[in-house]
């Protein structure tokens, strides 16, 4: 099957695999709460002010991560290997296509969304313990016309904290495990916490979530659709359990089971969040901000209350960063495997954890955090991630297709209008994207672009038996 490999189930992880239940689902939670629920409000409600707006773009955007998750459960029940659009798009479309999805991942899929979550990490450590912007050090001259960001305490904090999590995951799944539950479980209490207080709070704004006149021109316009890309983004994620089959146990069970009741938590806890957010906080004073939360909080629970909600903030967006830090090097490791060019991704060390992959995807985080801005990432990174989830919703109907003896301990409820949900939301958004922002759109085209030469130009490993 070329660079994809075969059909046949491949563990990724010497041994037999380790991961619960419990873990995957975790995983898949802390992969969509994360930068995006605790960011991304400030750049809706600008052009969208209303409150039935904002519900009915977080709930088109649930709807579109159930439909795209049960199409992955699946896939990846019927075809259970680690690597996930990966060795998805690639054994159900072509090696080609699976391979710059694979690309993708191992370069900035993951990457960028690791660098986004630091970015936010530091915009709320800073928020919660100095008033204002501290320069803490400059970097050296700038060469030519570039001018390199300062080293503030944003990017100190944003570089340590990714450091400091690649290391724990360095010493192998068991601890990856233990760190990745209990940072899951504490970002869970803190929203269940924000969630009643705000619930409870005497103080609301004047926002209602019922339809008023105007809404259906803000639903028919650019700004909806554009803003559907940040809600999207803070619903990437609810793949995330495909990404490390080889090392779940009883994945044909298990997997489904993880991204069915991840996403289903999780789409409920966005809803309810944002209402909370707008109920409590006034527009103005989210509009274009970063630290959603912390602002929020400083208006549920006062100054020293909100500053204490940023820092659990802090802590929880840790578990996103720890969550991609784990699945993004498999999805490398696994393309080592099968591409002789890239095979030294594919070392691990006495753990059996790719340590290379690690490494390299850390430098990358670290370039991203230095080089971009908080919203270009985003849009940038988002755009690509859609283009692939599309390509593997449409692997789906090929795969009945061409192979409809092939077992299928899952299967896609209400086929095909599942799979089609996801793919006229899905492109209405790319069709946005590329119209809006064709900067964003042709970096990650060239991202693509990139990996399309390795790959023609790659030797390629022998398919597995």
């Amino acid at each position: 099957m070329g660079a994809c490999g075969s059909a046949t189930a491949h563990v990724l992880s010497p041994g037999k695999p380790t991961v619960s239940l419990l873990t995957a689902t975790c995983i898949v939670v802390a992969n969509m709460i994360g930068t995006g629920v605790f960011t991304s409000l400030g750049f809706q409600v600008g052009e969208l002010p209303s409150g039935f707006v904002i519900m009915l773009l977080w709930s088109i955007g649930g709807v579109c991560a159930l439909a795209g998750a049960l199409c992955y459960a699946e896939l990846a029940a019927a075809l259970p290997r680690s690597g996930g659009e990966y060795h998805l798009v690639g054994r159900t479309l072509h090696p080609m296509a699976g391979f710059l999805a694979g690309w993708l991942s191992a370069t900035v899929g993951f990457a960028a969304p690791i660098a986004l979550g630091a970015m936010a990490l530091g915009r709320y450590f800073h928020g919660v313990v100095l008033p204002e912007n501290v320069v803490m050090a400059t970097m050296p001259p700038a060469i030519g016309s570039w001018q390199p960001p300062p080293l503030t305490l944003e990017t100190i904090v944003a570089l340590g904290v990714t450091a400091a999590v690649t290391a724990i995951h360095l010493f192998g799944v068991r601890a990856g495990s233990l760190f990745q539950s209990g940072a899951t479980i504490f970002k869970l209490t803190l929203i269940t916490i924000v969630l009643g207080a705000g619930w409870l709070a005497g103080h609301t704004q004047p926002v209602s979530f019922a339809p008023v006149s105007g809404d259906g021109a803000l639903i028919d316009s650019a700004p909806f659709a554009i803003s559907l890309v940040y809600v999207m983004y803070a619903y990437t994620g609810w793949n995330a359990a495909t990404y490390i089959v080889g090392e779940i146990r009883d994945p044909a069970r298990n997997v489904p089971r993880a991204l069915l009741i991840g996403t289903g938590l999780v789409t409920v806890l966005y809803v309810a969040l944002n209402a909370v957010f707008l109920r409590t906080t006034p527009i103005d004073a989210l509009r274009g901000k970063v630290e959603i939360g912390l602002i929020a909080g400083e208006h549920i629970f006062g100054a020293t209350g909100g500053k204490i909600v940023g820092g659990c903030i802090c802590l929880g967006l840790i578990a996103s960063i720890s969550a991609m830090t784990w699945i993004g090097p498999r999805v490398a490791s696994t393309m080592g495997e099968d591409l002789t060019a890239l095979r030294w991704l594919a070392k691990k060390n006495e753990s059996g954890v790719p340590a290379t992959a690690l490494v390299f995807q850390l430098i990358i985080v670290a370039i991203l955090i230095f080089t971009s801005t908080f919203e270009k990432v985003l849009i940038y990174i988002q755009f690509a991630l859609t283009l692939f989830s599309t390509l593997a919703v449409i692997g789906l109907f090929v795969l009945r297709w061409r192979e409809p003896d092939l077992p299928r301990p899952f299967r896609v409820p209400l086929y095909p209008l599942t799979p089609l949900v996801f793919l006229a939301i899905s492109s209405w958004m790319l069709w946005h994207i590329v119209r809006d922002k064709p900067d964003e759109s042709l970096a990650g085209l060239a991202t693509i672009a990139a990996g399309l030469v390795l790959y023609f130009f790659s030797p390629k490993s022998a398919p597995r038996p």
